[in-house]
C-alpha cells in the first residue's frame, strides 16, 4: 500500500468556473501549477474559460505556450534570455529602472509590464516618477524596434492581513498611481493586482483593471476564513492506509524521541503508510485525520509513517485522509499549520502515487 494524492478533475474544473465568475483572470500556475501539474491545470482552466497565465519560471512560462498556443502568458520574474522570452511571445516584468536603462534595447518586439514594487519591495519601479520616467524615454526613443509597454501592475502582499492597515495602504498607493497615469493620458493594455485574497475582498476586479491575478483560491483554498465553503471547493484528496493496528498501555512511548506516551491501558494506534517524507508538515501532525467520517487525532510523524489513536471502529486496511473537502488545507493554514501554498508544496510527488480522477 502507498498514499495517495489525488485530484477529482470535474470538481476542480467546476471551481475555477466558479471562481472566475465571468471576470477576466489571469491564473497563476508557478511551481508547476502548485504542483497539481502544469498540464493538467492549464488545460482545466482553458476549459473554464481562463485564457492568461503567468508564472515565475522562463521554463514554465515556454510550457505553458506549448500547451496553450495561443494564450497570454505573464512573466512575473524578469529574466535575461530575450531570445526565449520573444521566440515565445511572452510577456514579461520591468523590475527596476536599473534594469530598463541596461537593457531596453535588447527587449526590443517584448511586451513588457512596468511593475510597481509597492509595500512589498520584491521587484518593481518605486514611484510613479520612475514609471514616468520609463513611459517617457520609451516615447522618445525613436528605434522602430523596441519594447512593447503591454502592462501596468503590482502584487498586494497584505490583502490577507485584516488587523493591520497595510492592505488599504498598498491599496491606496496603487490606485493612485494608476488613476494618476490613466488621467495623464498613458493607456495599458493590461493592468492587474489582485491576489485571491484581494479579489474576494474586492467582490471582483477593481475599477480600471483588466484581469485580477488568482492563484490559490484556483487549486480549491480559501485566502482567508471568512468566505463560505461553498464559494472556494477542494478538488484534492490526500490519503494513505492503515498497516495495522498496534495496542499499546499507559506510559509506553511510540513514535521518535518520545513523541507520544499513551495515557491510558489498551489505547489503540493505527500505523499509516505516510509521514513527514511524504511532504506532511509536523505542524499538520499537532491534528486530526478523517477514517469513516470521523476525525481521530494524529499521535506521532515519522519519515514514512504516523500513528493515529483510534477506536474498535477502525481496522487494518481503512483509508486515513490527510485533505479532502471536509478536512480541507484551508482549515489548517487558520489553524496556524502553514499557508496554503505551504502545505501544498511540502507535498512529496516522487513518494506519493499521483492520480487525477
Amino acid at each position: 500500500m502507498t498514499a495517495i494524492w489525488s485530484v477529482d478533475t470535474e470538481e476542480f474544473y467546476k471551481n475555477a468556473v466558479n471562481v472566475s465568475q465571468d471576470n477576466s483572470i489571469m491564473a497563476v500556475v508557478k511551481n508547476n501549477a502548485y504542483h497539481y501539474g502544469l498540464e493538467f491545470a492549464v488545460t482545466q482552466f482553458l476549459r473554464a474559460g481562463i485564457q492568461t497565465f503567468s508564472t515565475t519560471s522562463l521554463k514554465e512560462a515556454v510550457r505553458v505556450r506549448e500547451i496553450a498556443p495561443k494564450a497570454t502568458i505573464f512573466l512575473m520574474n524578469a529574466v535575461y534570455d530575450f531570445d526565449i522570452v520573444r521566440d515565445n511571445y511572452i510577456h514579461m516584468t520591468l523590475p527596476s529602472l536599473d534594469f530598463y536603462y541596461e537593457h531596453y534595447e535588447a527587449l526590443y518586439d517584448i511586451h513588457i509590464h512596468l511593475e510597481f514594487e509597492n509595500l512589498l519591495h520584491r521587484s518593481g519601479l518605486k514611484s510613479v516618477d520612475e514609471i514616468r520616467q520609463v513611459l517617457l524615454h520609451h516615447r522618445r526613443n525613436e528605434n522602430p524596434n523596441k519594447m512593447i509597454i503591454a502592462g501596468l501592475w503590482t502584487h498586494f502582499g497584505y490583502a490577507d492581513e485584516f488587523d493591520v492597515p497595510d492592505y488599504q495602504i498598498e491599496r491606496t498607493a496603487w490606485l493612485e498611481i494608476v488613476n494618476t497615469l490613466l488621467d495623464e493620458g498613458y493607456q495599458f493594455p493590461m493592468i492587474h493586482a489582485q491576489n485571491s485574497a484581494s479579489y474576494y475582498r474586492e467582490d471582483g476586479v477593481l475599477p480600471n483593471h483588466t484581469h485580477a491575478r488568482i492563484g490559490i483560491a484556483l487549486y480549491g483554498s480559501r485566502p482567508y476564513s471568512t468566505i463560505d465553503h461553498s464559494m472556494i471547493k477542494q478538488a484534492l484528496t490526500v490519503k494513505g492506509n492503515i498497516i495495522q493496528i498496534r495496542e499499546v498501555n499507559e506510559g509506553d512511548y511510540c513514535g521518535y524521541s518520545f513523541a507520544f506516551e499513551a495515557k491510558h491501558n489498551h489505547t489503540k494506534l493505527a500505523v499509516v503508510d505516510v509521514g513527514y517524507g511524504d511532504g506532511i508538515l509536523k505542524s499538520r501532525a499537532q491534528f486530526e485525520a478523517l477514517i469513516h467520517g470521523k476525525r481521530y487525532p494524529i499521535r506521532a510523524l515519522m519519515m514514512s509513517h504516523m500513528f493515529v489513536e483510534v477506536d474498535e471502529q477502525v481496522h487494518a486496511q481503512d483509508e486515513v485522509i490527510l485533505y479532502n473537502d471536509d478536512i480541507r488545507v484551508d482549515e489548517f493554514t487558520f489553524k496556524g499549520v502553514g499557508a496554503n501554498s505551504e502545505q501544498l508544496s511540502a507535498m512529496n510527488h516522487d513518494s506519493l502515487i499521483k492520480e487525477y480522477r
